[in-house]
């Protein structure tokens, strides 16, 4: 149908001629309320945006000079936001003198990561930063 045509019946019945697919061969139009349209539309996103799932980065931090038991508590509560399905952000703190073993910080780092026993996958590998080094892991 020609477009005046599809504008007057939309005028008769008091609503707008809304194009959906103008790319296809005739472009597709529909006569309807477009603020309903809007709205509902916004209301859909909203509801969409409350069920996404929101995906924390826990932190951990630990140091060169950190006892046995307390990286198993660190591994244990790494295993913990793995389970959970949150990220975790593993960093060394360097401290003084601490900055002189870089090697040693990087080495302490992935033994701890060797010790975490859930499944997981490294999304960005062992970097240093100004006060230390850190690794992101996700579970898998």
């Amino acid at each position: 149908m020609g477009i005046e045509q599809a504008l007057q019946m939309a005028r008769e019945r008091e609503l707008d001629l809304v194009e959906i697919a103008p790319k296809a061969q005739p472009p597709v139009c529909k006569i309807m309320d477009y603020g309903k349209y809007q709205y509902q539309h916004s209301k859909q996103e909203r509801l969409n945006k409350a069920k996404q799932k929101k995906v924390e980065v826990k932190g951990i931090r630990i140091g060169i000079r950190t006892d046995d038991h307390d990286l198993n508590f660190k591994k244990n509560q790494a295993e913990k936001f793995l389970k959970k399905g949150d990220k975790v952000k593993a960093e060394i703190i360097l401290r003084g003198r601490e900055k002189a073993h870089q090697e040693l910080a990087r080495k302490t780092l992935s033994d701890f990561l060797k010790t975490i026993a859930v499944p997981y996958k490294t999304e960005q590998e062992i970097k240093r930063f100004p006060g230390g080094f850190n690794v992101i892991i996700t579970p898998e």
